[in-house]
């Protein structure tokens, strides 16, 4: 009895999580089909796809393909980065790691819009390219959150499987392939899906360091958002920016239920 009640209330509040995840896409979601939605209907009143071919004609797929291509990029440089750095304040390979770690969460107490419109000048004067500078201040961006993540698997890492592998006679480089990375592969995905998304949804460092000539997702929704009658193209590209987060979500948990089985 207790049993089949703790599985009840366990799925009700699953059920009620995905309801609250999507009850605010659904208008959303409306817009996007809709070409003239007026108040006070609770329906549109004309059906169509203007806002998705609006959204394609104003270079909506270039958009998504540059986010993607960032946003990944961000997390392939920020999630090992934030491992090793994670790594070496676990183990106190660091000998003043209060320091260090201030350094790395540094970014989450200081303003995005301050710090890129700071360096805004340092870029242009550099000759840094735009692409590479918004990559670079991203993964500094996204630091914090994949080393704090990070941390806190190797906090609970149980260095005794390596220690064994040794006495085998297994190598360094078969340690991290064939025990390490294994076994912290949830919290590696958990760590560049949180790179990702910090990338994915970044407006002000995109649009400062990138001088408006890389544009993304968020730039272009911005854009149309500042308009006014372009409700039906934000809500298109919104639904579009949902996508490729909500697909890495549902891979970390298929990911994460294989390896509890």
């Amino acid at each position: 009895m207790e049993m089949t009640r703790a599985r009840f209330l366990s799925g009700l509040g699953r059920a009620l999580l995905v309801l609250w995840f999507l009850l605010p896409l659904i208008p959303v979601a409306l817009w996007a089909i809709s070409n003239r939605w007026s108040f006070p209907a609770v329906t549109p009143q004309q059906w169509g796809f203007d806002g998705v071919r609006s959204a394609l004609a104003a270079s909506g797929v270039d958009a998504f393909v540059r986010s993607t291509s960032l946003a990944l990029a961000v997390a392939a440089i920020a999630t090992p980065l934030g491992a090793l750095a994670a790594r070496a304040l676990v183990r106190g390979d660091i000998h003043i790691p209060g320091v260090v770690a201030a350094i790395l969460f540094a970014p989450l107490a200081l303003p995005p819009f301050a710090v890129a419109l700071g360096l805004d000048v340092l870029v242009l004067r550099s000759r840094i390219p735009s692409t590479v500078a918004v990559i670079a201040l991203l993964t500094v961006a996204a630091l914090p959150y994949t080393t704090y993540l990070m941390r806190v698997a190797f906090g609970a890492y149980d260095i005794g499987y390596e220690e064994e592998a040794r006495t085998l006679g297994a190598s360094s480089a078969m340690i991290v392939r064939r025990i390490r990375i294994p076994l912290l592969a949830p919290a590696l995905a958990g760590a560049a899906l949180l790179a990702f998304l910090v990338a994915w949804s970044d407006y002000v460092i995109t649009l400062l360091i990138g001088g408006g000539r890389l544009v993304t997702v968020p730039v272009l929704v911005a854009s149309f958002a500042a308009g006014t009658g372009n409700d039906s193209v934000v809500a298109a590209l919104s639904v579009a920016a949902v996508v490729p987060p909500l697909l890495l979500v549902l891979m970390l948990a298929r990911l994460r239920r294989r390896v509890v089985r």
